[in-house]
């Protein structure tokens, strides 16, 4: 079987091109929500078309078209293992339990196949069949790990608890996987109503994983079922002071109920939540760690065993995030209960990937709505502004903030942002006034925030104004985020608007280093080379600007540029351009400003 399989991937490598050419064209219209258009007429024609979409992140068409593929070739074993990832990335249970049979068949120690196996043994009350399945899912460090803690909790299921904490205590895992054991003991004793040993291994964990948000709600949470309100407020309070904010919704919706005397709920009750609870705590790991395609699956397995888990959901919301797949995001945050403590940050989360769906008037709306029901709450209208901003609809953005800046009783540092986006928006309506006041307000607040001392500094010498403080700004901006393509951009520019074209033309040629892949910095870096009388550089660069797709009335002015090059009086510093097109935060990826509603602090 290995030996066939091999040939496949060969045989496709070879002839793959071949194969496309005899296929319909499978990837059209492939992306979040595509519907397969075409039939693809090959064996080999399918496989391709499930690697493309895969590697675009399509899981559901690579599905699709692997599942086709099995069809004209049901037992090659790499179409089942390919198969099987996609569909366990998608949650199609029906498919994944069919996949894994035949994984196990030709690779009996599958480590994933058997994992899942286990949880399906598991889910049914056929314990032993759980324990032998994930026995048989160890050999890796990861593997090791997750059979351990699933096994405790299979015990656990049995009432067994003695030896599911023996079991946590009897390995030798490296210490990284220590953090997981401890954590998973405290969780399996107080479920057993073992509320000493849950303390003592909560206690062992190290002071700073006590302060991390799963660690500090799972053991705040145990404090104050135990009635021990005072260790559930220090556990809380030194999460927030680490966090340095207001904290996550759950965290202080925790401590709303211990301080109004209540007894909450254990984070995990049940031996299924403790067992998805192993899922989500390496499925979060992973996918924070660079391994979102892993990250994914576990993070399924997870929800398999409870579909409306709310940390499940939104992290698998995020990492669809992630990979831009924002119609699926939407649909894991509409899965989350309503009246959980995060549901203004997820409303708020599926308007903003409405806004990357370019379906800006549903984010509206759903934001309003979210704003007349929380008078009080800043972050719907911050989401408001960065959409507007970002849309060009810069009134909108301007009243937005101004609403919420007239929520803020104290400016502090954190408020600089407020200021930051309306002072933007007011420049990029000519209120150039309003725009400064803005902009000085937020470095106020925070001095040292290169977004602001670069768009201050940029404007006055756009509008040449105070033009060796501008300057000045923009170099320190430079000095705190030196690596910055668009920062460094804006210095050589400035450079260039002052008629130093010799400085413009180093500044702009590091900044082109650092962004080789931006219409606007190769621009100007065109228009500053022809300055300096190297005009055979200044067509390459400008023909390189218009082989990246600028915005139209861009690709014309470079077009007349290419055949007449510059008059000695275009983009002076005592002509006015008729356009700003470099603005310091000329891109979508500049101008929005994190709402700041992170999930996990």
């Amino acid at each position: 079987m290995r030996a066939r399989s091999s040939a496949f991937l060969r045989i496709a490598s070879i002839l793959g091109l071949f194969a496309l050419t005899n296929a319909a064209p499978a990837t059209a219209g492939i992306g979040d929500g595509a519907e397969e258009r075409t039939e693809t007429r090959s064996l080999l024609g399918s496989y391709l078309a499930g690697r493309l979409a895969r590697a675009q992140n399509d899981t559901p068409a690579a599905a699709r078209y692997y599942s086709k593929a099995l069809q004209q070739d049901p037992d090659n074993e790499v179409l089942v293992e390919y198969a099987f990832q996609m569909e366990a990335s998608e949650g199609n249970w029906a498919n994944v339990e069919i996949l894994a049979r035949k994984l196990i068949a030709a690779q009996p120690s599958h480590r994933t196949a058997r994992a899942f196996l286990g949880l399906a043994a598991f889910k049914d009350g056929r314990y032993p069949e759980a324990e032998d399945h994930f026995t048989q899912a160890s050999g890796h460090p990861i593997g090791e790990l997750t059979s351990t803690l699933a096994r405790a909790w299979i015990y656990q299921a049995q009432n067994k608890t003695q030896a599911a904490l023996k079991l946590l205590d009897g390995q030798n895992l490296p210490d990284w996987a220590a953090y997981f054991l401890r954590y998973h003991r405290a969780l399996i004793a107080d479920v057993a109503g073992r509320p000493a040993e849950a303390r003592a291994a909560y206690e062992r964990i190290s002071k700073n994983d006590q302060r991390t948000l799963r660690i500090s709600l799972a053991y705040a949470s145990h404090a104050g079922h135990a009635g021990d309100a005072k260790l559930a407020q220090s556990i809380i309070n030194a999460h927030l002071e680490r966090a340095k904010g207001e904290g996550h919704p759950s965290v202080r919706a925790l401590l709303e109920q211990i301080e109004a005397g209540k007894r909450p709920n254990l984070l995990v009750s049940t031996p299924a939540e403790g067992l998805s609870e192993v899922f989500y705590g390496l499925g979060e790991a992973l996918s924070g760690e660079g391994s979102l395609a892993v990250g994914v699956v576990l993070l399924q397995f997870s929800l398999y065993l409870t579909p409306d888990a709310m940390f499940p959901l939104v992290t698998l919301a995020s990492a669809q995030e992630t990979t831009k797949r924002y119609a699926a995001a939407i649909a894991a945050y509409d899965r989350i209960p309503k009246g959980t403590p995060l549901e203004v940050s997820v409303d708020i989360r599926k308007a903003l990937n409405l806004n990357q769906l370019e379906r800006v008037d549903e984010a509206k709306v759903l934001l309003d709505e979210l704003a007349l029901q929380h008078p009080r709450d800043i972050r719907p209208l911050e989401a408001l502004g960065s959409i507007m901003r970002g849309q060009k609809r810069f009134e909108e953005a301007v009243d937005y903030y101004t609403r919420a800046v007239a929520l803020i009783d104290r400016p502090e540092e954190k408020h600089w942002t407020y200021y930051y986006a309306r002072g933007t928006s007011y420049e990029r309506l000519k209120k150039l006034s309003l725009a400064e006041a803005d902009l000085q307000k937020a470095l106020q607040l925070s001095p040292n925030q290169a977004l602001t001392l670069n768009y201050l500094g940029y404007t006055w010498i756009d509008h040449n104004r105070n033009l060796q403080q501008g300057l000045g700004l923009i170099k320190r901006a430079v000095s705190l985020k030196p690596d910055d393509g668009y920062i460094v951009d804006s210095l050589g520019w400035a450079y260039y608007r002052m008629g130093n074209f010799k400085e413009a033309v180093r500044h702009l040629e590091r900044a082109v280093e650092l962004r080789p892949e931006d219409a606007t910095l190769n621009d100007h870096l065109g228009d500053a080379l022809w300055r300096v009388k190297r005009e055979r550089e200044a067509r390459f660069q400008w023909e390189q600007a218009l082989s990246l797709k600028p915005e139209p009335e861009e690709a014309d002015k470079i077009r007349r540029k290419l055949e007449r090059g510059l008059t000695a009086a275009t983009n002076t510093r005592k002509t006015k351009r008729n356009t700003q097109v470099q603005r310091p935060d000329r891109a979508k990826k500049r101008t929005e400003v994190n709402p700041g509603f992170p999930f996990f602090q």
